[in-house]
């Protein structure tokens, strides 16, 4: 069985740089069955999707992330990082990653159960 474990630097002050690690046991991160998406949820606000890699390793952002935001991975390691850059206290959230079926947007089969990561001086 698949299983998705999210592991960050929980405090950051503003401005600084960190990434959040997703690691996956149970199934390779490169079999294609599940793209890897990162999603984060605001303290009182909804889900946001933040972008996704790809079997292959191929991104895709949201474009209101894309210039703060990298998705990367270790296929030795089975894991998925999330590196952000200037990071501002609105970046406060519970970060998630999330396995979803390729070619449906959306659609997650498989959740972490989130890391929080505070920003704030």
């Amino acid at each position: 069985q698949v299983q998705l474990q999210e592991s960050g630097p929980g405090l950051v002050k503003p401005s600084q740089t960190r990434s959040l690690t997703c690691t996956v046991s149970g199934g390779s991160i490169t079999t294609g069955y599940y793209d890897w998406s990162w999603i984060r949820q605001p303290p009182g606000k909804g889900l946001e999707w933040m972008g996704v890699i790809d079997s292959d390793g191929r991104t895709d952002y949201s474009p209101s992330l894309k210039t703060r935001t990298s998705i990367s991975r270790d296929s030795a390691k089975n894991t998925v990082y999330l590196q952000m850059n200037s990071l501002k206290p609105e970046d406060t959230a519970v970060y998630y990653c999330a396995a979803g079926i390729p070619g449906r947007p959306g659609e997650y089969d498989l959740w972490g159960q989130g890391t929080q990561v505070t920003v704030s001086s």
